[in-house]
């Protein structure tokens, strides 16, 4: 059971912050009140939340996250209920009874076991049911940890494996089938076990950082302050060192355990979550969230410290919310409980990854990233295009985000370098989803509207209200021996299965030599990073948090469900809602704009990336708009507007002010093997006699003759008549039977009659 904490249109600003928050909780909450009921479980192998009475159990499902849920419900026995969980095929129920017992029920036939400790001088500290191939179901004890299978004909559980070691507690999420089991007199000393589908590793002994306090007084790590995280598909644990306040990142392999580095804390209490692969801090008690982005190659936040905010409760200003549970509020709303306004209340538990639950009041809450805001408070718009391209959960509101940003940059006229620094952020970007296929994936899976320019504005709303910790919730899985059984904490897995195998992580040896830590780790996770020996140095270094290693991986089924939905921005989309609508409002001389359009087709260039043609006819639109054909013919010589039929015409069009621009254009036109629009073009020009020559060498067929007769007569020249019309007698079958041949001769004779008289 849950304890006291286990430790629209869119607006861009481009100047600083003017947000309210950066992430908030949602209102209304899920509200999981059930009379008589003894206190709120989570169950993160399910991703439900449990709520147990005398004789029942009631369920709620937390993925997807619906505030109106209904429970469904199972009778249970009566008694003492210290934990509970379903197994993850849902056919059964366990409950830990007490620190020796635990009861288990067939949810079809209704029959009940039990499991008890064989000594009376351990106790159980948890369990937790696995997909591992070895054992369905693991009981971690003061004594060690025990592997169990079912056997359906005895209808019990049959003992595996037996890890035999003193364990003082220990943590443990569903998501990373990770388990570190802490020991010793400070309970800094760890041996982690990996259960997934792929089997068991086991991962090497390690002891995690502590700054001592005083002479002879060695501070004892607490559940609480341990963590693990699953972030861009990479397991990271969070440890809290509260004497010298900071948090130290561990990442796992196969064969060794790094700390990467550390991060300030400003609080004694430290909660952690983590939203679309955003690791949140919540400094509870300065009731305030810091963002970090671990994936980019920084210590410092993505933003500056602001409260967590309430959305959308009625009739209350953000003004009015309260900060904790003893201030006071005489303007709450009159149909709302008062303590759902109260922000980081005492009572509150930190689920990882995103939720908080309310145990005193039976609320639970789903954290939610602003990115809106987190846009607006930032000037520095590479980074801040480098961490929206990154989204996932809210991909098509990242991708409009994107978009106005970049237009909003260039209307400001914004140094051309930064402009390219943004650029090359989003065609990078694009590039790598290509590569993975997560861009087309997104088109199939949920063809997002297309983000539309000019119904976004350029001004400075932010958010409304707040959002949440993790600390909490069953000590995220931490479980103290002192407190008893604690229940687990919640995983960062939106939307897979409650028992799918495939969600599995995966360790992965530390001396694989692959870059982790490039752009396109955005969208594949499970590559291997350093040496061994980079390892130790980093170990000995302490480096800062960011993608230096790749151990403890998520598996590839769960990476593919976050890259259903890609923020990426093809080319066609920069023209159609950057360049286009740009162009309209930008007057005056074009050198800058042009420059822009210019260092997009270098950043596509670089990357292989094909562009679509408009691109180019609108290069060629501005520059011949202001009379720069010098310039012009420098970019169709250099190749930089790169050949087809859209540019060969647009030149021709431009070219009407200008004959060596309409030259060029005739000249693409035949390097393409265009030759019915440059025979057509030919003698719409009066070269028709040239034409003819191109047509014959050519093998064109497709001209009418009527067009190369029309213009030979409007010449008035019956020679170049009879020219054309012999041809056309001499090269194609049967021309002579037809309409134009008797037309024309009629005409050439009185031609020809005329000039005699």
């Amino acid at each position: 059971m849950f304890g006291k904490a286990s430790s629209s249109q869119l607006s861009v600003s481009l100047g600083g912050s003017g947000a309210l928050s950066h992430v908030c909780i949602q209102h209304p909450p899920l509200r999981c009140s059930i009379p008589g009921s003894k206190g709120l479980f989570y169950d993160d192998g399910n991703k439900l939340i449990l709520s147990a009475t005398s004789d029942q159990v009631f369920s709620w499902k937390t993925v997807p996250f619906a505030s109106h849920a209904a429970p469904t419900s199972d009778s249970i026995s009566e008694g003492p209920v210290l934990s509970i969980r379903y197994s993850l095929d849902s056919k059964f129920l366990a409950i830990q009874r007490s620190n020796h017992e635990i009861q288990f029920w067939d949810r079809e036939t209704g029959e009940t076991f039990s499991q008890t400790c064989r000594s009376e001088t351990e106790s159980i500290l948890g369990f937790f049911w696995t997909d591992c191939p070895k054992c369905d179901i693991v009981i971690v004890k003061t004594s060690g940890m025990e592997l169990f299978s079912y056997d359906p004909e005895s209808k019990s559980l049959n003992l595996v494996e037996t890890k035999r070691m003193n364990v003082s507690w220990y943590v443990y999420t569903h998501e990373s089938r990770l388990i570190l089991l802490a020991s010793g007199m400070q309970c800094k000393s760890f041996t982690g076990f990996q259960l997934s589908s792929a089997g068991i590793i086991r991962l090497p002994k390690f002891e995690m950082a502590m700054a001592k306090s005083e002479a002879n007084n060695k501070p004892v790590l607490a559940a609480e302050d341990v963590h693990i995280i699953t972030v861009y598909g990479r397991i990271y644990c969070l440890q809290v060192d509260r004497i010298a306040m900071l948090l130290h990142p561990y990442r796992f392999y196969r064969d060794a355990v790094v700390q990467q580095g550390s991060l300030p804390i400003y609080s004694n209490k430290i909660a952690i979550s983590v939203v679309d692969n955003v690791l949140l801090v919540h400094q509870v008690d300065a009731k305030v969230v810091i963002l970090y982005d671990i994936f980019a190659d920084s210590r410092a936040p993505i933003s500056a410290p602001l409260p967590l905010l309430l959305r959308g409760f009625p009739r209350v200003s953000s003004s009015s919310f309260r900060t904790g549970s003893k201030d006071t509020d005489s303007s709450e709303a009159n149909d709302m409980s008062d303590h759902e306004t109260i922000i980081y209340g005492d009572n509150w538990i930190f689920l990882v990854p995103d939720l908080i639950c309310d145990v005193a009041n039976r609320l639970l809450w789903k954290i939610h990233l602003d990115l809106e805001a987190i846009s607006a408070s930032s000037s520095e718009v590479p980074s801040v295009l480098d961490f929206l391209q990154r989204r996932k959960l809210e991909a098509n509101k990242a991708k409009q985000l994107c978009l106005v940003v970049v237009r909003t940059v260039i209307l400001e006229r914004r140094p051309v370098s930064m402009v390219t620094r943004a650029i090359d952020v989003l065609v990078t970007s694009y590039s790598n989803s290509i590569k993975t296929g997560s861009y087309f994936k997104g088109i199939k899976s949920e063809k997002p509207p297309t983000p539309s320019v000019s119904n976004m504005n350029i001004s400075t709303s932010v958010v409304d209200e707040s959002i949440r910790r993790e600390d909490a919730l069953g000590k995220s899985i931490k479980h103290g021996s002192s407190s008893g059984v604690e229940n687990e904490s919640l995983n960062r897995s939106p939307d897979f299965p409650v028992s799918d195998p495939e969600e599995n992580v995966s360790l992965e040896n530390s001396n694989d030599h692959h870059s982790l830590g490039t752009k396109a780790d955005t969208e594949n996770f499970t590559a291997g990073e350093t040496s061994q020996s980079e390892v130790q140095k980093l170990s000995s270094q302490s480096q800062l948090v960011g993608p230096s290693n790749s151990p403890l991986n998520a598996s590839i089924s769960e990476n593919l469900e976050s890259q259903a939905i890609s923020a990426s921005i093809s080319p066609d989309e920069m023209y159609s809602f950057v360049f286009a609508s740009v162009e309209e409002e930008m007057a005056g001389d074009p050198a800058y704009f042009v420059a822009i359009v210019v260092e997009f087709l270098r950043s596509c260039n670089v990357e292989r990336i094909k562009v679509h043609p408009n691109i180019y006819v609108l290069t060629i639109q501005l520059l011949a708009r202001h009379e720069r054909y010098a310039e012009l013919g420098l970019f169709i010589i250099n190749k930089i507007l790169e050949p087809s039929k859209e540019v060969a015409l647009q030149l021709l069009e431009s070219g009407r002010q200008n004959i060596q621009t309409r030259k060029l254009g005739l000249d693409m036109l035949r390097q393409l093997s265009l030759h019915h629009d440059y025979v057509l073009l030919l003698v719409q020009d009066g070269y028709y006699l040239e034409a003819l020559r191109y047509a014959r060498k050519n093998k064109v067929t497709t001209v009418r003759p009527s067009l190369f007769l029309e213009a030979a007569f409007v010449s008035a020249d019956p020679q170049h008549l009879a020219a054309v019309l012999r041809f056309f007698s001499d090269f194609i079958p049967g021309f002579k039977n037809t309409a134009d041949h008797t037309t024309y001769c009629r005409i050439l004779n009185e031609m020809n009659s005329s000039i005699a008289a």
